[in-house]
């Protein structure tokens, strides 16, 4: 069914996306997203996350528990398409090309058209249907240590009381899942398996056409890393956009497993509902524990660091980068 879609659209020649930011997940890839959509001469596609060329990201393929979720969202997403698209939307599971192409109906003479799907990286199809639609685009990537990765990805679903496992007890169910239905943590370990994600891409489109940043360097020097993003673009890089603002910042909350069994029963969304508006903050501040996060212990982080360590060897032999500090 895609690849009679991409077929149409290499006849057509529809607007479609010139550059694509591919991943990876808790990388740092949302920020960059609103960073990269304040340039004037760049547009992003108003849906973060369509996840049109990855085959394996349907609704269809959402776990049961989530079927009802999902389909809210689909009704949500299709009011949004039809409107204006002025404000942006995280998350929209996109499958048909005529609500995939409404993304880009907008744009206005930018000279770089971008979508960001970060589980393009991971995905086992994503990067050849890209390849097949569109052969001149750009790939953008931002790799994260893969342990530091996964404690964030852990941390977000902790501060949606959506999990109420220790990390390590995650981790375990992780290994041992095989299912291959979407749910909150999985997948969870394998995104952080960069090698053969990233090789797919190397071998299906130029160098030229690939960038590949790397977290910490844009934590350390996030100027340059956006202007060398904006040169890889053709876009003027001495633009440098508000970067003070930071995007899905995670809490710690004083209960995780009060919370996570009140959302799993049900009760926390009724318990918001009925809430005054003007409650809700003070009852946000509450539950956080405002200052402090979630640390990784240094058991978690050596388990770990084994579990990624021959993978992380061939990625840094694969880019010739030395990744050894990840492995540390």
């Amino acid at each position: 069914m895609l690849q009679q879609s991409i077929t149409q659209m290499r006849s057509s020649a529809p607007t479609l996306p010139n550059f694509f930011l591919v991943g990876a997940p808790k990388a740092g890839t949302t920020s960059l997203y609103h960073y990269l959509d304040q340039h004037p001469d760049v547009y992003m596609s108003p849906v973060k996350e369509p996840n049109y060329f990855a085959t394996e990201i349907r609704s269809s393929n959402i776990g049961p528990q989530w079927q009802h979720w999902a389909r809210q969202e689909n009704d949500s997403l299709q009011d949004y398409l039809k409107g204006p698209m002025r404000e942006k939307r995280f998350g929209g599971l996109i499958s048909d090309l005529p609500d995939y192409l409404k993304l880009f109906r907008n744009v206005n003479g930018e000279k770089a058209i971008g979508e960001a799907s970060v589980c393009y990286l991971w995905s086992n199809t994503a990067a050849r249907n890209i390849a097949s639609a569109v052969p001149d685009a750009k790939i953008l990537m931002m790799l994260r240590n893969p342990v530091d990765r996964a404690f964030s990805q852990y941390k977000q679903a902790v501060a949606g009381g959506l999990v109420g496992r220790s990390f390590r007890e995650q981790i375990q169910v992780s290994l041992h899942n095989r299912s291959h239905q979407f749910e909150v943590l999985n997948p969870f370990l394998e995104y952080g398996l960069y090698y053969e994600q990233v090789k797919r891409y190397i071998e299906l489109f130029p160098a030229q056409q690939i960038l590949i940043c790397l977290f910490f360097e844009y934590a350390q020097a996030p100027e340059k890393l956006l202007a060398d993003i904006f040169r890889f673009l053709k876009v003027d890089p001495l633009f440098f956009p508000d970067i003070t603002q930071r995007h899905l910042q995670t809490h710690v909350l004083r209960f995780v497993w009060l919370t996570y069994h009140l959302r799993k029963c049900g009760l926390w969304s009724r318990f918001r509902r009925s809430t005054p508006a003007a409650l809700l903050p003070v009852i946000r501040r509450w539950v956080s524990q405002t200052g402090q996060t979630l640390k990784i212990n240094s058991a978690d982080r050596d388990y770990l660091n084994d579990y990624y360590r021959e993978d992380v060897a061939r990625l840094s032999t694969l880019l010739r980068r030395d990744l050894q500090s990840w492995s540390s």
